[in-house]
């Protein structure tokens, strides 16, 4: 008697754990997206009762835990390079998932006028060619405001990251200097500086660093409320990063992959450090014993996070995907298979 109870107590176990399993996905990457993520997953929650475990680890981490296939989907703001590619060897899907600002944010004690770059500037400073605040060419772009003879910190991710691969390939785009001597990538040999791990850290590095200058999403900047700069774009004009300057930017031709960059825009009120962010799944959905019904509740998932998910973006200070994003995302996620055969 004592052996049945025992046994039916294991497999009722068996039967929660797989319901448990059933109503769980696993998602890790870019904290770029987190808090564009947190509510949406915590409103899918309230909707589906499914709940979405993602880790805000950074894009290079996503994508070696989708690599090896420990998470349902790895989150970038970057596309898969070749090697990484290489490295998954079967065909992933790129799906755009938003569109967000890098700000240029800093801490200068007593400086209350927004301050200007240009490109090259930001570029000189990241070398560690400028190296105080008061440098004539940080003075020439802010005439009238009274910068601090203090030295210039800088602050990057210690960790591959799509947000050090959409500056430095913004910086790469604006400085031959830059593209000669450190390029653009998700991880770079930065010359100077400090380094902190997720945009969290570095977000709060700033915060705690007067002198400090780094690049975070926007919806960091405006939560911990730290300056930011306007940046000049190809049409010559400081743009504040911003929903309306991002939605600029991101109003593109998207091609049928979803992969485009957005950094240097040739919109001419766009912001230049801008980019979509991808959410990346494996095409061929049944792998790992993954069952018919967990992809199927994945592709819902971001089938969701596409269209009634964008509602959540503007409050969060991302902007919503534009309409030929969407178009091309549904396109994408119906090439998604299970054994061959389309998912949804």
């Amino acid at each position: 008697m004592k052996k049945l109870v025992f046994l039916s107590l294991l497999l009722l176990s068996a039967i929660t754990f797989a319901h448990a399993q059933d109503n769980m996905l696993m998602g890790a990457g870019s904290s770029f997206d987190n808090p564009l993520f947190s509510k949406m997953f915590s409103e899918y929650n309230k909707k589906t009762n499914v709940k979405v475990n993602y880790q805000s680890i950074g894009s290079g981490g996503g994508i070696q835990q989708l690599t090896s296939k420990t998470v349902d989907f790895g989150a970038s703001d970057a596309p898969l390079n070749d090697e990484q590619a290489q490295k998954i060897g079967v065909p992933a899907l790129h799906i755009p998932v938003t569109a967000g600002a890098v700000a240029i944010s800093y801490n200068l004690p007593g400086v209350k006028t927004q301050l200007k770059f240009t490109g090259d500037v930001l570029a000189e400073i990241f070398l560690g060619n400028i190296t105080k605040w008061n440098d004539a060419k940080i003075a020439a772009l802010n005439k009238g405001v009274a910068l601090p003879n203090m030295p210039i910190v800088i602050l990057h991710r210690a960790e591959g990251s799509g947000t050090t691969n959409i500056f430095t390939t913004y910086l790469s785009s604006v400085s031959a200097n830059w593209k000669d001597k450190v390029g653009k990538g998700g991880a770079v040999n930065w010359p100077t500086g400090l380094a902190a791990k997720g945009t969290e850290g570095v977000a709060g590095l700033i915060t705690q660093t007067p002198g400090g200058i780094g690049y975070i999403e926007l919806a960091y900047a405006l939560q911990n409320k730290i300056a930011y700069a306007t940046i000049e774009n190809k049409a010559h004009k400081y743009i504040a990063p911003s929903i309306a300057s991002t939605t600029a930017a991101a109003n593109v031709e998207m091609p049928a992959d979803g992969k485009i960059w957005l950094t240097n825009t040739e919109a001419k009120d766009g912001y230049p450090i801008a980019s979509f962010s991808w959410v990346i799944i494996y095409k061929e959905q049944n792998y790992n014993s993954r069952s018919a019904a967990s992809a199927k509740q994945m592709l819902t998932l971001l089938w969701w996070m596409i269209h009634d998910g964008q509602k959540l973006s503007t409050a969060l200070n991302y902007a919503p995907l534009p309409a030929k994003a969407v178009k091309v995302g549904e396109k994408i996620l119906k090439s998604a298979t299970y054994n061959g055969k389309a998912i949804i």
